[in-house]
């Protein structure tokens, strides 16, 4: 009976078959000891299935199992994936124990191979610790090189897809994207032809993925995110890995505009994520799910998605920041990402970037959003990915909040059509409400209205309800009779109307949820633009070009 359930036990382990891996060699050890392979399988089995804790305990037996039948090289092996288990959910102390269990072994000779695995662990840790270009990020990438060769050399594919993904990786961290790239796909070759096994594919996929994503490269973490999908699909009863697929996946149901398919996955992700906790997932998870309400306007829900985030080690920013500025907390929302931009010193992200000009600008802060979009302007001169679409969308804020809108229209038609390009139509539409404004500004404006029109009616089928109300009344303010305002924000029309009913910038402050600073910042901005000396002047113009009724 035991040999029959051992056989059933490796057979389904052989099919990727965790549940029934599990429970045949579960029972089969019911009966008697457990040949120490046999054990390694049963641990990988729970650690897919995401009984954690149990594979953290079958990993030691095996260790001890491995070490008295006189295989060093293979209880390194199991050290090995018993450190980086636990470094990946976060338990630094015990997962830096297992790894220097795996060191002495290796120090002993337990053999060249395990001690390239080791060393694809120092780098993957140094690489969390160090800044591109330091030190140790430089041995990082040295010792992932040489990892890979060993692996290569050994015909060990598992070896050799950690060692590439690691080298990949160090490469796009140092800028050399391109290189990077290539490597990480060379990478996932292997992974997807099923010539690495399970733990180290899915450490490949997600790894790989979240490169893509944080290099901001949308068509391929589309890609990868699709082939991640496969693989755990083919494995229907796998845990581990599934909850950061469905993160990814609703992260590009929201860039593609299927929002409510977005909000259903991202839910599915918190719930995968949060049991058992302590998952490292959870919290970016919370944060999609964030994202998504607040573009729908779902105001406190995004709240206590962000906070949800906050809580589970992951930083909210920018989209609370955002939050705040659809909340009219402006001054809030331009504190975070002063804060934000200021630890993240220069290696700050572009969506953080691009975010701080929209919050700046709405700020009445002119010279920090330009300040936000000079540092952007480095990825302008890319490929028209989602960086170059920033960087030029950003540009022509600031050039609309300077009162130049006939420059403002090349940056913006770019963003426009690289966002097309992309198929994100959420960040078409809002490119549409900016050229819309230029457009306007340079007296153009049955073309602005054809924008905001395609506009609205995206927002309208994408659900994304405060941006339909902004652009609503961009259309209402191209009514006969109002004239067009040159430069102006849409803040800055605001405060110039209420200037114009005779209200003190305490009582715009209270009306608008602003400070009293941000009003007077904003009325410096519109006698600026506008070339105008003082309230009463703009109180003219107001009534002049249709602002307020007499």
């Amino acid at each position: 009976m035991r040999v029959e359930q051992l056989d059933r036990g490796r057979r389904a382990y052989a099919r990727r078959e965790w549940s029934q891996a599990y429970a045949s060699i579960v029972a089969a050890g019911t009966e008697t000891t457990l040949p120490a392979e046999d054990l390694f399988r049963l641990a990988t089995s729970a650690m897919l299935l995401g009984r954690d804790d149990e594979a953290d305990d079958l990993l030691a037996a095996a260790f001890r199992v491995f070490l008295d039948g006189a295989r060093p090289d293979r209880a390194a092996r199991c050290a090995f994936w018993a450190g980086m288990s636990l470094l990946n959910r976060g338990q630094a102390a015990r997962g830096a124990g297992w790894l220097a269990r795996a060191q002495r072994l290796v120090d002993a000779g337990a053999g060249e191979v395990e001690r390239a695995y080791l060393s694809v662990a120092v780098a993957r840790q140094a690489m969390l610790t160090a800044g591109a270009g330091a030190g140790a990020g430089d041995d990082a990438g040295e010792l992932a090189a040489a990892a890979l060769e060993t692996g290569e050399r050994a015909g060990d594919h598992d070896l050799t897809a950690l060692a590439r993904v690691t080298l990949g990786t160090w490469d796009v961290m140092c800028g050399r994207t391109a290189r990077g790239l290539a490597t990480l796909d060379e990478a996932m070759v292997d992974v997807t032809t099923g010539g690495v096994s399970a733990v180290p594919a899915g450490i490949a996929y997600c790894a790989v993925i979240e490169i893509c994503t944080a290099s901001m490269d949308l068509p391929r973490a589309r890609e990868w995110t699709t082939a991640l999908t496969r693989w755990c699909d083919s494995q229907p009863d796998l845990v581990l890995f599934r909850g950061q697929c469905l993160v990814n996946r609703a992260r590009l149901m929201r860039l593609r505009g299927s929002w409510d398919a977005a909000v259903a996955e991202a839910g599915r992700a918190v719930t995968r994520l949060s049991d058992p906790a302590g998952q490292p997932g959870a919290g970016e998870a919370w944060y999609e799910l964030g994202e998504v309400l607040r573009l729908r306007g779902e105001l406190d829900e995004a709240e206590t998605a962000y906070r949800s985030a906050d809580e589970h080690g992951f930083e909210p920013q920018p989209g609370l920041a955002l939050l705040r500025l659809s909340q009219g907390r402006t001054e809030d929302a331009a504190a975070a990402v002063r804060r934000v931009r200021a630890e993240a010193g220069s290696r700050a992200a572009v969506p953080l970037l691009a975010a701080a000009v929209e919050v700046l600008l709405a700020a009445g802060d002119l010279d920090g959003a330009r300040r936000a979009a000079a540092e952007l302007a480095p990825a302008r001169p890319g490929t028209g990915g989602v960086p170059t679409a920033l960087a030029d969308r950003a540009a022509g804020e600031v050039l609309l909040a300077e009162g130049r809108a006939r420059p403002a229209l090349e940056p913006l038609r770019r963003a426009w059509a690289a966002w097309v390009r992309l198929d994100v139509p959420y960040e078409i539409a809002r490119t549409r409400v900016l050229l819309a404004r230029a457009g306007c500004a340079v007296g153009d404006e049955d073309g602005a209205r054809l924008e905001l029109e395609s506009a609205c009616r995206a927002f309208e089928r994408l659900g994304a309800a405060p941006d339909l109300a902004a652009a609503r009344a961009d259309l209402g303010r191209l009514a006969p009779g109002v004239a067009r305002l040159v430069g102006l924000t849409d803040r800055e029309v605001e405060v110039l109307r209420l200037v114009a009913t005779g209200r003190t910038n305490r009582a715009i402050a209270a009306e608008l949820f602003l400070s009293e600073r941000t009003v007077a910042r904003h009325l410096s901005n519109i006698f600026d633009k506008l070339d105008l000396p003082s309230r009463a002047a703009a109180t003219a113009y107001a009534y002049e070009h249709g602002l307020v009724r007499a």
